[in-house]
């Protein structure tokens, strides 16, 4: 598939919404680099994209399908990614500072070096995800599943662990 531009991605947004669509059928489009900030993705199905190092904040993703999508060096400061799947999803060095990730489901997602400072991510499942190196300074993490996560070197100071209690 080639290379698509945020006018292509705005105009199938808009068709979407011509035709009252729930979702945006984009499995494996290449938007690697596009700056995609800002635009209504929710409930897209992005699954096995390529959007590293796109410009993704504010954008909203709730509800979306990126499962095995490449989201390394992404900007996804302030996205809405409630209830998104990114199982097996490549998060390598994104900045989900202030990110909504409640609910997302996580599992074995490499987030090596992740900034997730700030970020909500209660009940989200971070089940045998790669968290090492990972910022998560005042993450929100009730209730999140992290077993078998790797959290070798993570920062935790301020977080709010599963259990509720707050990691000093």
């Amino acid at each position: 598939m080639p290379q698509l531009t945020r006018e292509d991605i705005q105009r199938l947004i808009e068709e979407r919404q011509a035709r009252g669509a729930l979702e945006l059928y984009l499995k494996g489009a290449d938007l690697s680099g596009v700056d995609l900030s800002g635009l209504d993705l929710h409930n897209a199905r992005l699954r096995t994209a390529n959007l590293s190092t796109s410009d993704l904040h504010e954008v909203n993703l709730s509800g979306a399908d990126l499962v095995e999508a490449d989201l390394s060096l992404c900007d996804l400061r302030k996205a809405d990614l409630y209830q998104a799947n990114l199982t097996g999803a490549n998060l390598t060095g994104a900045n989900l500072t202030f990110a909504h990730l409640a609910q997302a489901d996580l599992t074995a997602a490499l987030m090596h070096e992740a900034n997730l400072t700030f970020a909500d991510a209660r009940r989200a499942n971070f089940t045998l995800a790669d968290l090492s190196r990972g910022n998560l300074r005042e993450a929100k993490l009730q209730g999140a599943r992290l077993d078998d996560a790797d959290m070798t070197g993570a920062r935790l100071q301020g977080t709010l662990m599963p259990n509720g209690t707050k990691h000093e």
